[in-house]
């Protein structure tokens, strides 16, 4: 089904960034429409300017002053002469004052109109719809007079305990805190409206009781300008961390077909009753055979790849068809039902134990490729990865003629992957694939805990085959960059970079591991062959080729490839679905250790901004007490004491921006505070 069948418009702006703005430029490209990218200071650079027709800078990092500023990103849809302005998902893709003011300057919006979207994407007004619209909402409180600490702690023993303190506006798990002890709340409010306000420029927020461990099931509706609604099915998103979605899946394994016909119903009907055209999603929590509305987004979703691979359509043109004014082509009849099963995992910029983010240069970025397999990324090798946005780098999408065919693939298509210079939550997403409830279809909201996923398993010593490509990729790069005319590290200067004829690493499990190296004889001369003597075990390694964040070489005549990165003493391998960072030490330090004395240093885990600061230099504090909060990437993170003490010294105010590494506080070991 050809669908717009011809170029909806001349040319369209993208206000956002990153992998759904590369998304809606290839859309664009297949349309035939001119595309027009903005950009941040950090992202002069980014993927998705590079693949624009035209690129205007919109301010500095900061989302504030970049993303989230309408004023300016209107004015630049107004310079560029874009006719349409595509939102994506996150920043300002649900904020109804940013679609009126691209409306009101005559440009065509593509979502539901201004006063549709209010009433959707404010969750409280949503679940008011919903309930008019007979579907069945979660118990909670939403007072829009009346958010004073005071009565959300009185609607919350109202409900009872659990409760979930939710941001009205935004998603994608940001300004969400679940409360289970009544002195939790006030602390739990202000954490979330600090971070909605970070995200979405609104801190409102609500109560909603904490259905614990549900499924989270959504239906994918579209709407057109004449009154025609339809829901695409259903999506399955349970697997999620800090009620962020990690893996997402259609069909979902838990909905018999009558279930999946009421909650598709329900979905439609709401969207009715609220007037929405274009592209939504409306969620909902399932327990058992039970459904309860959850919330409505008035966008695109993250996940709309597994509903484009089982249905056969593209959402991405049908939104640009319905803001055009076309007519669905389709009744909800003839909307055939899900074949196959699809799968996305998301690709995050994270450690894959703690959450904390991750920045820096991208040295390897290898997506894997095959059939039934879709890459939709936001950066390429050698990109350099900001800390100042959402962490996500791209969305892993596989397909299969049934789920376990689907399954299968994904745990492949996870290991042909290969990323050097940031650490990821790759590791993660492999362990999830790999657990037996995951094959089952046995998923939750609480799975990732459930399964102790989140635990940080031992360091391994890094294996055989990572340590022999390190040393015969550092060999012939240096054989390349210092040797003689015909590339031979052994008859000029890098032995004397490399050390003699050995080399040493150390590895995750802080243990030192030497590589002999000798002569490889028989080979072409070039010196790209070696034999390798590595716990009494000899290789022989011929390098085939090496460069661009990837390497291709022999072990005893079988092919290995993966990823391979150095710089200085820091060399990085990705073999076999694995990340293994290694480390040239140095010489041993003949002063020995310096005297630590008495007392801790609390540093920043990663670069952020200190948002809140909850004690005074000289308090005594107690284990585990909170002393600030440092926010990056828009998720917040409490630094904690270690032990009970007195704060010694607190070098940062609340708003001051700090490195990673830098000394956030100073703690004098004693006995705390009685309490």
């Amino acid at each position: 089904m050809s669908f717009p069948r011809q170029p909806p418009f001349g040319k369209l702006l993208v206000a956002n960034r990153g992998e759904v703005a590369v998304r809606v430029i290839r859309a664009c490209r297949e349309l035939g429409v001119a595309s027009v990218a903005v950009y941040s200071e950090v992202d002069e650079n980014a993927m998705h300017v590079r693949l624009a027709d035209e690129a205007y800078p919109v301010g500095p990092a900061s989302a504030a002053e970049s993303y989230l500023n309408i004023e300016k990103i209107v004015a630049t849809a107004k310079e560029s002469g874009a006719e349409v302005v595509h939102p994506g998902y996150g920043f300002l893709s649900e904020n109804a004052n940013f679609a009126q003011a691209i409306e009101e300057a005559g440009i065509v919006w593509v979502g539901p109109p201004a006063e549709v979207m209010e009433s959707v994407g404010d969750k409280v007004r949503a679940k008011e719809l919903a309930r008019e619209a007979d579907v069945p909402t979660v118990p909670g409180y939403a007072g829009e007079k009346d958010e004073s600490e005071e009565r959300l702690l009185q609607e919350a023993e109202r409900i009872g305990l659990p409760v979930l303190v939710k941001a009205s506006a935004g998603g994608g798990g940001r300004g969400m805190r679940p409360v289970r002890e009544r002195e939790d709340l006030v602390e739990a409010v202000r954490g979330a409206r600090r971070e909605a306000e970070a995200a979405f420029g609104e801190g409102s927020v609500f109560l909603e009781k904490l259905v614990e461990n549900p499924r989270h099931v959504e239906f994918q509706i579209v709407a057109d300008r004449h009154g025609s609604i339809v829901h695409l099915y259903e999506r399955e998103c349970s697997i999620q961390r800090r009620h962020q979605k990690i893996v997402e899946e259609a069909p979902s394994p838990a909905l018999s077909e009558d279930l999946r016909e009421k909650m598709g119903n329900a979905a439609v009907r709401l969207a009715r009753e609220a007037g929405y055209v274009n592209a939504g999603t409306v969620e909902f929590l399932l327990e058992g055979e039970r459904f309860y509305f959850l919330e409505m987004n008035a966008r695109l979703q993250v996940e709309h790849p597994v509903t484009e691979l089982v249905t056969g359509l593209d959402l991405m043109h049908l939104q640009l068809a319905i803001a055009a004014g076309e007519r669905l082509p389709f009744a909800q009849e003839d909307v055939a039902a899900p074949h196959g099963a699809a799968i996305e995992v998301r690709l995050y910029a994270e450690d894959p134990y703690t959450g904390l983010p991750s920045g820096g240069r991208l040295h390897a970025f290898k997506p894997p490729i095959g059939p039934g397999i879709r890459n939709d990324a936001g950066v390429e090798t050698g990109d350099e990865v900001s800390l100042d946005y959402d962490p996500m780098l791209a969305k892993l999408i596989v397909f299969g003629p049934d789920r376990e065919a689907a399954v299968l693939r994904l745990r492949r298509a996870l290991g042909d992957y290969a990323i050097l210079g940031i650490t990821t939550n790759l590791p993660l997403l492999k362990r999830i694939v790999d657990e037996p409830a995951f094959a089952a279809g046995e998923t939750a909201t609480g799975f990732l805990e459930e399964h102790g996923l989140l635990e940080e398993p031992a360091p391994e010593p890094p294996p055989r085959e990572a340590l022999l490509l390190a040393a015969a990729g550092e060999l012939v790069g240096a054989g390349e960059s210092g040797a003689g005319s015909n590339g031979d590290p052994f008859e000029a200067g890098p032995w004397r970079l490399l050390g003699a004829t050995r080399l040493r690493y150390r590895g995750a499990d802080s243990k030192e591991h030497a590589v002999e190296i000798r002569r490889a004889y028989g080979h072409d001369g070039q010196g790209r062959a070696f034999r390798l003597l590595l716990d009494s075990e000899e290789s022989v390694v011929e390098v085939l080729s090496v460069g661009g964040g990837e390497i291709r070489a022999t072990v005893d005549g079988l092919l290995l490839q993966g990823g391979f990165a150095a710089d200085g003493r820091s060399i990085e391998v990705f073999v076999e679905g694995a990340a293994h960072a290694l480390e040239r030490p140095g010489p041993p330090d003949v002063e020995g250790a310096a005297e630590t004395g008495d007392g801790a240093s609390l540093t920043a885990p990663m670069p952020g901004t200190v948002v809140k600061v909850l004690v005074d230099e000289g308090d005594e504090v107690e284990e585990g007490q909170t002393l600030l909060v440092l926010e990056a990437m828009k998720m917040e993170q409490s630094v904690a004491a270690p032990y009970a003490g007195k704060v010694r010294a607190l070098p940062f105010d609340e708003g001051a921006r700090v490195p990673g590494g830098a000394v956030l506080a100073e703690l004098e070991e004693g006995k705390g505070e009685e309490r």
